[in-house]
């Protein structure tokens, strides 16, 4: 498969009373077309910046990021996030309460046809399973049911690449799972290249082809989830492994009544 995006070393930063601190340093990347990616790692490790610089929110203090071999944004130029053909879905999903989850999963195409809009929100409402909830509201919905709506809208303008910022956060832990489960299905038969943000190991390795540990703003591993969890190429990314499946398994023992967190 032939890479579509690519992030050629960038460097962000951000400006604080204290000086200015360093949020990603000389990260490359590319991702094949059709890939899932994930970037995992702790909180304040850079994979959200990451993903905001590929929409298009944060800008480049070197390097550049290309889509299909147009350059979105580098040190010189920055292409507005609505021009990139990027889609996002938000950790928090943004559904408008206002407006019934067929009218959310059409938002981004105001400016169809109508006809041509409306055959397109019921081939992903039946796409995602939700295709009799169409004059419902995100408030009589379930988490995962809004979630759905949430990819759906995402999905809608037929963007090139989709980033996904913590989307199973907000659900319970088997919820969460089976999620990523089906998320990763309609990706795949949608062919759709994405790009997970987590911090969650279980998530990672259920839904993505290729997995980036990050540390310190650094990718210190760029592998499939085998590769990782049979090779981890350093201690960190080893340690890293060992202690998320070791927090897995005791919050499943703890959902079963066997075990209290520790």
């Amino acid at each position: 498969m032939s890479t579509l995006l690519s992030l050629d070393h960038i460097s962000l930063a951000y400006d604080t009373t204290n000086g200015q601190v360093t949020a990603v340093q000389d990260l490359t990347l590319q991702i094949e077309k059709g890939c899932i990616a994930c970037l995992l790692g702790a909180s304040g490790c850079g994979k959200t910046t990451v993903l905001r610089a590929i929409a298009g929110f944060e800008p480049l203090r070197s390097g550049s990021i290309a889509l299909d071999g147009a350059v979105l944004s580098s040190v010189e130029r920055r292409i507005a996030p609505e021009h990139r053909r990027v889609g996002m879905m938000f950790q928090d999903y943004a559904l408008f309460p206002h407006l019934t989850v067929e009218r959310n999963v059409g938002f981004g195409l105001r400016r169809w046809d109508k006809h041509k809009r409306a055959h397109r929100v019921q081939e992903l409402l039946e796409l995602i399973g939700l295709q009799g909830s169409a004059k419902r509201y995100p408030h009589e919905l379930s988490g995962g049911q809004q979630q759905r709506v949430a990819l759906a809208r995402a999905l809608a303008p037929g963007p090139e690449v989709l980033l996904l910022d913590e989307p199973f956060s907000n659900l319970d832990i088997d919820t969460r799972e089976h999620l990523a489960f089906e998320v990763r299905d309609i990706l795949k038969k949608t062919g759709h290249t994405a790009i997970l943000v987590t911090h969650n190991q279980a998530e990672a390795f259920a839904i993505a082809d290729r997995i980036g540990i990050m540390q310190e703003g650094s990718i210190v591993q760029w592998d499939s989830p085998y590769g990782l969890h049979h090779n981890p190429a350093t201690p960190f990314v080893a340690n890293f492994i060992r202690r998320e499946a070791l927090m897995a398994q005791r919050a499943q023992a703890y959902l079963r009544g066997e075990a209290s967190i520790q």
